[in-house]
């Protein structure tokens, strides 16, 4: 018997490389693993579900059975991988073990916690994925009312300015909540956007009813005491906050568990080469977990798909090199729709702004080298996009 493909990880990089492997190849066994259910949906679709008025269920575009179905394509849902021996190519999981011909590991990331005090400190949420969305779903509309109005408002801390939580803070500011926002930078999503459209942001956002705070970080969670209830959330700068609820968004490590378990080359991710090869034959790995040829990172959706097209082509048979475009990123912040193509990690220059709504990145020769658009800019990325080298 054939043995197959094993994919562990039923996200975006997983299920993608399903199904470009089944346009390419009908007949090899494919197993997916995952601990969660296996439905397919939209991972960036969490950010901005309140505002779309869909529940976790309304999320799933695909349920796990048609997935499997129409790939042709064998699931081991609600299972947990304990190890992988490489050397004598099986899976060990909590539902047995599974012996493969190849395996592609599309893992993912796990969102970054940091020391927090307090006796509620265990409350504080992260959304990463559709089962923690239905928790931070199920918290907000306890008692059957999203957002509220005046005093029954519910009030929602966010711990993080960057992209997934100013889109956060746009969704929930815009469904009846009470946001407030806490970062140790002086403006949203600094680590990607030039300083002063990164302020517009923030000005935007403030107009909407966003409350920042700035140069600062959660220090404590505390159940507050008395009939107001709710969470008390003391800050380092010394304000104390009320809360109902308190979403960390202060972003992702690449799950390196498995493959470090494994004796995998890591770094800030799986190492990967062109070929998604990781340092161990008949091993490839994708996705957010992945440091790729060209040393980076890439956790975006664009990224995830030119790399599971390419690997579904080695696995064939037909070794093909992932190559990423110019690949630039939507922000999700109606109060400010964004688009933004950064400059490679590392490069020399500066952001200046070239007419209103368009920054460029220019290197010392003035070599363009990335942009961001903001508002009705925002049309122009294909436009902006062939001046960057």
């Amino acid at each position: 018997m054939t043995q197959p493909i094993i994919i562990i990880g039923a996200g975006l990089a997983g299920w993608t490389t399903a199904r470009e492997f089944r346009k390419l190849d009908k007949t090899t066994p494919v197993l997916l693993i995952t601990a969660d259910s296996c439905d397919f949906y939209a991972k960036p679709s969490l950010s901005n579900a309140f505002a779309q008025k869909r529940d976790p269920a309304q999320l799933v575009t695909t349920p796990a059975a048609s997935m499997a179905e129409n790939q042709n394509i064998r699931l081991q849902a609600h299972t947990r991988v304990n190890a992988i021996d490489t050397t004598r190519q099986i899976v060990h999981t909590s539902g047995g073990d599974f012996s493969y011909a190849d395996l592609v590991l599309a893992t993912g990331a796990q969102p970054i916690r940091v020391p927090i005090a307090g006796d509620a400190a265990n409350t504080v949420l992260s959304v990463n994925s559709l089962q923690d969305f239905a928790v931070f779903h199920g918290r907000l509309t306890r008692g059957g009312v999203a957002g509220g109005d005046g005093p029954s408002k519910k009030r929602v801390v966010i711990m993080g300015a960057g992209l997934i939580g100013c889109e956060f803070a746009n969704d929930l500011i815009s469904s009846g909540f009470d946001v407030t926002v806490v970062d140790p930078a002086s403006s949203p999503i600094a680590a990607l956007l030039p300083r002063g459209l990164g302020e517009q942001l923030r000005d935007a956002l403030a107009s909407q009813g966003v409350c920042w705070q700035f140069g600062s970080t959660v220090q404590a969670v505390d159940y507050r005491t008395g009939a107001a209830g709710g969470l008390s959330v003391q800050l380092a700068n010394g304000l104390t906050l009320a809360a109902d609820l308190v979403l960390s968004a202060i972003g992702l490590r690449a799950d390196l568990s498995l493959s470090q378990a494994a004796d995998l080359a890591c770094e800030r991710g799986v190492v990967v080469d062109a070929l998604l090869k990781t340092s161990t034959a008949n091993v490839y790995a994708l996705g957010d977990a992945v440091q790729y040829a060209n040393g980076r990172t890439q956790p975006y959706v664009m990224p995830i798909m030119h790399a599971a097209k390419a690997l579904a082509a080695t696995l064939t048979g037909q070794p093909t090199p992932v190559q990423f475009p110019l690949m630039p990123v939507a922000i999700k912040t109606p109060a400010l729709p964004l688009v933004v193509a950064a400059p490679a990690p590392g490069t020399e220059g500066q952001w200046l702004p070239s007419e209103p709504g368009i920054w460029l990145f220019r290197d010392a020769d003035q070599v363009v080298k990335g942009f961001a658009l903001s508002g009705a800019q925002t049309s122009r990325r294909t436009e902006l996009a062939r001046q960057v080298l």
